[in-house]
């Protein structure tokens, strides 16, 4: 639904730099439920990446208390599987500590930071894995209910994520610190 349901006087609408609550169930072509944040939601700040692209067009121009269903495709959500993804890699680039099962999540530390992979198989001196998202190829389906939409705080624009109430005003990164130093 591309057009908000309702018109609700003033209520802010969801656009960028604005902190957006949001209640969801996702699933899958078959119906079973991969996420569930009915009861709690999660906050993001919309028009930067923190959500799938397609469940974030989706949102775009709604109010509080809009409901929304909404197909999304691989290529919005979460990618076609790649299978340049699965690849061996050799055990010593795993930590020690993992449980080397297939069908486990794993973690290693790459150039890039942190990579969660998917075990597939396990030889003595490498380990199968897909490098892809779980949800690598998945078209997700979602009924969702937007919360409480606010202006986000500028430090909440500048570091790209949600800050805990009033953390903006506790923390020596905020915004004032951007003004011009006085040299008197």
């Amino acid at each position: 639904m591309s057009e908000p349901e309702k018109q609700q006087g003033d209520l802010p609408r969801v656009e960028k730099d604005r902190v957006v609550r949001v209640y969801h169930v996702m699933r899958d072509d078959d119906g079973q439920v991969l996420a569930d944040t009915q009861v709690d939601g999660f906050e993001y700040i919309h028009g930067h990446g923190n959500l799938i692209p397609g469940l974030e067009a989706a949102l775009e121009g709604h109010v509080e208390g809009d409901e929304i269903e909404v197909t999304v495709e691989p290529e919005q959500a979460y990618g076609l599987h790649d299978p340049e993804a699965v690849v061996d890699v050799p055990k010593e680039r795993i930590d020690a500590k993992a449980d080397l099962v297939p069908g486990n999540m794993v973690e290693a530390h790459g150039p890039e930071g942190r990579i969660e992979m998917l075990i597939l198989e396990v030889g003595d001196e490498t380990v199968k894995v897909d490098l892809n998202h779980p949800l690598a190829g998945f078209r997700l389906h979602f009924n969702a209910r937007v919360g409480l939409v606010r202006d986000a705080h500028p430090d909440e624009v500048k570091h790209g994520r949600v800050h805990p109430g009033g953390h903006h005003l506790m923390t020596s990164d905020s915004s004032i610190h951007d003004l011009p130093k006085d040299d008197s």
